[in-house]
């Protein structure tokens, strides 16, 4: 590590041990993930990013799992203990090309696979992500993005309390090695297969883009079934199309969501205060299930062994906190 970046790290841990406060889904990812802390351990992060970086020193050592900022010795050769998959946007443009020195790095853990049958290097993808607001639908662009400098510090100081690390499962080395080789293409491929990955893990937790109501109602107003009933219920009562149709949108304003991510988060508070009041503990069993189905893009319907609208803000509270 160079002096210049190791010195940045070093400035930056203050205000983030200040301004961030990180949550690790899962809280237990040893257990969950069936990690083996005995055998080598690498950290695969979106973006290059210095405090994303250190925001997961922080989680995933409170966690057991080893520092990313310590290097990873083999065969007394020492490797960095982190890649990132993608390089971070600059104030000037963005660069998305994978890192030279991370396909560097997988190209020779994967060629030691090759000379050393026992080694099995573990690769833990971890994505940090700086609050969970849906982005709009009207905006075309990946769910998840890179942020330069500003937007970056920006995140911090709005999202900074509500940063939520996400910790993947393992992908073994030595499984990518024997099944597909170790030439310098599959160093390449696992690194876009990590970006594709990374980007369901924020379309997992914040869930798809939010559609304009407006213009949704709009697209609605269009069609041809909506405009045929519009005129066979203005027909019938006799009375004129705009007035028909400003019923047919007073209706759709009624019925479509109008999400607030503002509510999402004073109602989270509000109902954390209720719990820790009505009961002594919550067990939660196959949360790690649901958020795989979550994240393959699958859709999930909640079959609740009751009526109880008690249940249905805990199924919502408990969903959320579970990433």
């Amino acid at each position: 590590m160079s002096s210049g970046r190791s010195l940045s790290r070093s400035l930056l841990k203050l205000p983030l041990s200040v301004l961030v406060k990180g949550t690790a889904i899962p809280s237990n990812p040893i257990e969950d993930h069936s990690i083996d802390i005995n055998k080598p351990i690498i950290y695969a992060l979106p973006y290059r990013s210095a405090v994303d970086l250190l925001s997961v020193q922080k989680q995933v050592m409170a966690l057991g799992l080893p520092d990313p900022l310590q290097p990873l010795v083999i065969n007394g050769k020492s490797f960095s203990r982190y890649v990132f998959t993608s390089s971070r946007d600059t104030v000037i443009g963005c660069d998305s090309d994978v890192p030279t020195e991370s396909i560097a790095l997988f190209s020779e853990l994967l060629a030691l696979h090759e000379e050393d049958t026992e080694l099995d290097v573990q690769v833990i993808p971890v994505t940090v992500l700086w609050g969970r607001k849906p982005g709009k639908e009207d905006k075309h662009s990946n769910y998840l993005q890179s942020l330069n400098g500003p937007q970056k510090a920006k995140a911090v100081l709005l999202a900074g309390r509500d940063c939520l690390i996400r910790i993947s499962p393992v992908v073994s080395l030595r499984y990518m090695a024997n099944s597909h080789g170790t030439d310098s293409s599959i160093a390449h491929k696992l690194a876009r297969v990590a970006r594709i990955h990374f980007s369901r893990q924020k379309l997992a937790a914040s869930g798809p883009n939010l559609p304009s109501r407006q213009a949704l109602f709009s697209r609605l107003m269009k069609s041809k079934a909506i405009e045929k009933a519009i005129e066979d219920e203005a027909n019938e009562k006799g009375i004129p199309l705009e007035k028909v149709r400003k019923e047919a949108h007073d209706i759709m304003d009624e019925i479509a969501a109008d999400f607030s991510y503002s509510l999402v988060k004073n109602g989270d508070r509000i109902l954390g205060w209720l719990w820790n009041r009505i009961y002594q503990g919550i067990n939660i069993n196959n949360a790690a299930t649901v958020r795989r189905l979550a994240q393959d893009g699958h859709e999930i319907v909640y079959v609740p062994c009751h009526r109880s609208h008690m249940d249905y803000l805990l199924l919502s509270y408990v969903l959320y906190h579970e990433g």
